[in-house]
């Protein structure tokens, strides 16, 4: 039996009553970090003050951003951990990832992401627990994988929907579930709309946000509204797999208040360039939001630089994590097209706190011109453009949960 020692989840403040949306920073990386670090956070608050230990991260979507390339650098630097820890990135859905999970070893993260453009999106992730470390029991019931590609996509083509629900429905869902041959209903069932799932759930199941990779551990984290442990199921087309969840999970949800999208333009034009040598020399400091702290005199600079502006040493520096938090000292609104970046943006510098230190940054989560000077936010990882179609990340200020609701001109009532 795994035992789960935590569960959190992200939602994109953006979208309308179907669903949420991805941001034009957002991506299934920013996305999965997001989720992971709320569970790293909770795993981190009902248990020890040290570090949860993770051995292993497991990645399923099926919008990958990277096919050759790899995208497990960025997200494990996202995340906060080394880069020895190894990185699956699997495709796949729902049954996906309770596969993963009803069979993961101790000190496993595993992360469901949906990030189509068509939406709905999310995210969310479970720590494995280590050792003899506290969380309920997750106990692998059964699973029947079988082919009815109602929605199929293949490389690098558009998406194909055959368009029969009955068909899914009779032929796909309701002949793997029959073949599960389950005892009792299941609680919550994750990969179907809201109103199928509740004809095959013992009472009435929580709405889910997403229906794919990420649903499966969005309905575990839903067990907290039923009240308790039960059978979850997750579905997809023609595969099903279920999972025995033995209590409530201790939970983080990173769910902002909804905002409509907002109207941006997008300029054509060629792609914006990229320096590889720059990527790489920026890459860690960037994406693990250090600061080069001078091994002089310890003075911080962000980016790290050459020579120190303090003392005048080049005799190097080593990277310093820096706060993930501050105040904007002062933002602006830019206007200008420019291809590769939808306007309007905002962009702000923020004293950090703690620090002597203060960071160029883009605005996210709040409609472009609603932040001012002294509103107060936290440091995320965001997709800060596309470069020669490689996604270039880097951090941007997301305001504090009372600024974003209180930005009348995107908000959704």
């Amino acid at each position: 039996m795994t035992t789960v020692a935590a569960v959190g989840t992200y939602l994109p403040p953006w979208g309308s009553a179907r669903g949420r949306v991805l941001g034009p920073d957002e991506d299934a990386v920013t996305l999965a970090v997001a989720a992971a670090r709320a569970a790293l956070e909770q795993a981190t608050t009902a248990g020890s003050a040290t570090a949860p230990d993770v051995r292993r991260v497991v990645f399923v979507t099926r919008e990958l951003p990277l096919l050759v390339g790899g995208n497990a650098a960025a997200l494990l630097a996202g995340i906060g951990l080394p880069d020895d820890v190894p990185v699956v990135e699997q495709v796949g859905g729902g049954p996906a990832v309770f596969d993963t999970l009803g069979g993961a070893e101790a000190g496993t993260l595993v992360i469901g992401v949906d990030a189509a453009e068509s939406g709905p999106v999310g995210a969310a992730a479970a720590l494995v627990a280590a050792g003899d470390g506290a969380g309920v029991g997750v106990e692998l019931v059964g699973r029947v994988v079988r082919s009815l590609p109602v929605l199929s996509r293949a490389n690098g083509g558009g998406a194909r929907d055959y368009s029969d629900a009955r068909l899914e429905r009779e032929r796909g869902v309701g002949v793997a579930i029959e073949r599960l041959d389950l005892t009792d209903k299941p609680v919550v069932v994750a990969g179907l709309p809201a109103k199928q799932a509740r004809a095959l759930c013992a009472g009435v199941p929580p709405t889910l946000p997403t229906t794919g990779a990420s649903a499966a551990l969005f309905a575990v984290a839903a067990l907290a509204e039923v009240g308790g442990g039960g059978l979850v199921l997750a579905v997809e087309q023609g595969s099903a797999t279920a999972l025995r969840v033995d209590g409530v999970p201790a939970v983080r949800r990173d769910e902002p208040a909804l905002l409509a999208p907002e109207k941006l333009t997008r300029t054509p034009g060629p792609d914006i360039a990229i320096s590889l040598a720059a990527y790489e020399r920026a890459f860690d400091a960037k994406l693990r939001w250090d600061a080069g702290a001078c091994d002089a005199c310890g003075t911080l600079a962000l980016p790290p630089r050459r020579r120190c502006l303090n003392c005048g040493s080049e005799d190097g520096w080593s990277l310093t994590p820096l706060p993930r938090t501050g105040e904007v000292y002062t933002v602006v609104t830019v206007h200008v097209p420019v291809p590769g970046l939808p306007t309007p943006y905002s962009l702000a510098i923020v004293q950090l706190d703690g620090v002597d230190v203060r960071a160029l940054v883009k605005v996210t989560g709040a409609p472009a011109g609603t932040v001012q000077i002294g509103d107060r936010g936290r440091l995320v990882l965001r997709r800060v453009a596309v470069r020669s179609g490689i996604p270039d990340y880097g951090y941007a200020l997301y305001p504090d949960a009372a600024t974003a609701a209180d930005a009348g001109e995107g908000a959704v009532r």
